[in-house]
């Protein structure tokens, strides 16, 4: 089959492989042709090493297919199932997942850097991003790392749901609980920053100012839900226009860089709360003063995933797509093939895109 494969930290460019091969499927393992998947940043930042993952690694984890084969002791899928992959798969048994935090479990996570599901060159293993490896024409998971879905959601918006729509609207529903009325500003328009401010729409909130450098991204982002958008020059002449100098009650940073933190810090009224949805390096350290922790009385949080226990909002959001109140399919900015992927990886870098979806031939 045909794969991506990056072979070094830092090489600008992917191997497309026409001979990969997959490991034998496991008692709980399923095995899904991949119909759609994101190119996400996510993706990119692999590529350079901020996300650390091991080499030669089959890239991609924002995706969806079919059910091709389940292991002999999967029974809650079965071939020809339309499924989302899940890239944080949850073991379901430990004290997180129980707990209610199966967005943190490490199991699969752990797994991932140490099985590689993939197979080139005469039988050189090659591992999967996030364990799961979607810029693949098949690939093999965990059964917790394939969820079902309706059938009528078409592949591209089942593959956003899988990582994009999850991370933004969950941030918004699940762990900021926005509350209707409330004044949200989002720091970074992309497509999980579009996300999060669809999730604030639906949420009803009453201003959503969405701030970033591109024009095109502010005019999708008020196509979406924003009732403001301005670039990152004009944030405080909308600061106090909209909240009257207070600040904002919901602060989401969507970046990942300390410098938007801070500023998301800064946007956020007294008693408000900051949230951090960006993925950032792990040398890139945020000052905050123990002073301000304190005496201004802002919650910050961390939203991985979108807290999603993926079983229920896999499926709810993929209900709100049907319904009309998400809209996934302005974000798609092209759909390409898999062999378009190191022209795709270029465009990301250069910032202008949103989504490409790479809809397998």
């Amino acid at each position: 089959m045909r794969a991506a494969i990056l072979h070094a930290v830092g090489d600008d460019k992917l191997e497309i492989r026409d001979d990969v091969t997959l490991a034998p499927l496991g008692p709980t393992d399923v095995r899904v042709r991949i119909r759609a998947t994101g190119v996400c940043h996510s993706d990119l930042s692999a590529m350079t090493g901020v996300l650390p993952q091991p080499v030669p690694l089959v890239l991609g984890h924002e995706g969806a297919g079919e059910v091709a084969e389940v292991g002999e002791h999967v029974t809650s899928l079965r071939p020809g199932d339309h499924v989302i992959v899940n890239w944080r798969p949850s073991c379901q048994e430990c004290g997180l997942c129980l707990g209610g935090q199966p967005y943190l479990c490490m199991k699969y996570v752990i797994e991932g850097f140490t099985k590689g599901n993939f197979r080139f060159d005469g039988g050189t293993t090659a591992y999967g991003m996030a364990g799961c490896g979607t810029w693949a024409e098949e690939a093999v998971l965990p059964v917790q790392g394939a969820i079902k879905i309706d059938p009528e959601v078409p592949w591209e918006a089942a593959a956003l749901i899988g990582c994009g729509i999850t991370t933004g609207v969950g941030a918004a529903l699940n762990t900021a609980r926005v509350r209707p009325g409330s004044t949200v500003a989002v720091i970074g328009c992309g497509g999980v920053g579009l996300s999060v401010i669809q999730g604030a729409r639906v949420s009803g909130a009453r201003t959503i100012l969405a701030v970033d450098p591109l024009p095109a991204k502010r005019e999708l982002a008020l196509r979406v839900g924003a009732t403001h958008a301005v670039a990152p020059d004009d944030v405080l002449g909308a600061l106090a226009e909209l909240t009257g100098g207070n600040g904002f009650d919901y602060g989401f940073e969507v970046v990942g860089k300390s410098a938007t933190i801070t500023s998301t810090w800064q946007l956020t009224r007294a008693g408000g709360t900051v949230i951090v949805v960006g993925a950032g390096a792990m040398d890139d350290m945020v000052q905050i003063s123990a002073f301000s922790l304190l005496f201004e009385g802002k919650k910050l949080l961390s939203s991985l995933y979108g807290e999603a226990d993926v079983r229920h909002d896999f499926p709810h959001f993929a209900a709100l797509y049907r319904a009309g109140k998400l809209d996934l399919d302005a974000l798609i900015s092209a759909r390409i093939r898999l062999a378009d992927l190191n022209d795709a990886v270029a465009a990301l870098r250069g910032g202008e895109v949103l989504r490409q979806i790479v809809v397998m031939d």
